[in-house]
C-alpha cells in the first residue's frame, strides 16, 4: 500500500483548497496530528464519534471531513463528547483533517460545485470561466435549472436526487428563473441571493425569518438538509487525493436528518 507523509498531504490539501484565503469559524487543515504517514483515509461530513469509530474499525490512518473541531466560541473544556472524540483520536494515532469554508467554495471539488452536479443545476459563469457568485466570501452560487419549469418540479428533483424530502416555501407553480444555492447552514445568505436576482434559493437549513423573507420577496425557498447538501464535496476531495497519491480513500455516510 502506498503512503504519503502526513505533513505533505496537509500541504497539498491546504494548497488545493486555498485554505489561507478564508477567515473561518474554525481552523482549517490538520486539526489533530497522528501517524506520520498515511495510507488509508476515511472521509465523511462530520468528525463525529461514529465516524471515528468506523475509521478505527477499518484501520485508517486519518479522517478527512467538512465539519471538523475547535469551533469559534465553543466551550474550550475537554469533557463529555469532546473528550471521547479526542481520546479515541489520540489513542489510535489518527490524523484529523477538517476543511469548512474552503471546501464549500472550491470551484470544482467544493460542496456548491458538487451539489450543482448532483441536482442538475447549471452554474452561471464569469468571462474568465469562474462561477458567478455573491454573498460573504462569494459562497453563494448563481445559475439555472435546465429543463425544470416550476418550484414544485425543482423540489421534486431535489428530493429524488438527495433522497430526502426538502422544506419548501413558496407557490409550487411559480416559475424557476435564476437559481441561487449554498450548501449547509446558509439561510442567512438568502438576502444576498435575492439582491443578486435569484428567484429560487436552495440551501440546507431554514431559520424563523427565512419563511418571511421568502414570502415577502416572492422567492422560492428549498431547505434540502444541511447534511444532505454537504455529502458530495468531501467525496470529490477524497477521490482527488486517491488519484493524486494512489492511496486508499473511503467515504462513510453517517446518517443525519438535519
Amino acid at each position: 500500500m502506498n503512503t504519503i507523509e502526513t505533513r505533505a498531504l496537509a500541504a497539498w490539501l491546504d494548497d488545493t483548497l486555498q485554505a489561507s484565503r478564508f477567515r473561518d469559524y474554525c481552523p482549517n487543515g490538520l486539526q489533530v496530528e497522528g501517524k506520520s504517514k498515511i495510507g488509508h483515509i476515511i472521509t465523511g461530513v462530520t468528525a463525529s464519534e461514529a465516524l471515528l469509530r468506523a475509521a478505527i474499525e477499518r484501520g485508517a490512518d486519518a479522517v478527512l471531513v467538512h465539519h471538523g473541531w475547535f469551533w469559534k466560541n465553543e466551550d474550550a473544556r475537554v469533557r463529555g463528547p469532546k473528550r471521547t472524540r479526542l481520546a479515541l483520536t489520540l489513542a489510535h494515532d489518527l490524523n484529523v483533517f477538517g476543511y469548512h469554508l474552503p471546501l464549500d467554495a472550491h470551484p470544482t471539488l467544493g460542496n456548491n460545485a458538487q451539489l450543482a452536479r448532483v441536482l442538475g443545476l447549471e452554474p452561471a459563469r464569469r468571462d474568465d470561466g469562474a462561477p458567478l457568485t455573491c454573498g460573504p466570501d462569494n459562497l453563494v452560487w448563481l445559475g439555472s435549472a435546465p429543463g425544470v419549469a416550476t418550484l414544485g418540479e425543482l423540489a421534486a428533483q431535489v428530493q429524488s436526487r438527495l433522497g430526502r424530502e426538502p422544506l419548501v416555501v413558496g407557490n409550487a407553480g411559480q416559475p424557476v428563473g435564476r437559481v441561487a444555492w449554498c450548501t449547509g447552514g446558509a439561510q442567512g445568505m438568502m438576502a444576498d441571493a435575492v439582491d443578486a436576482g435569484a428567484t429560487i434559493y436552495i440551501t440546507g437549513e431554514a431559520s424563523e425569518p427565512t419563511t418571511h423573507l421568502a414570502r415577502e420577496t416572492a422567492t422560492g425557498f428549498i431547505g434540502a438538509g444541511h447534511h444532505a447538501t454537504e455529502r458530495y464535496g468531501v467525496q470529490a476531495l477524497g477521490e482527488a487525493v486517491a488519484e493524486a497519491f494512489d492511496i486508499r480513500v473511503e467515504f462513510i455516510d453517517i446518517d443525519n436528518p438535519v
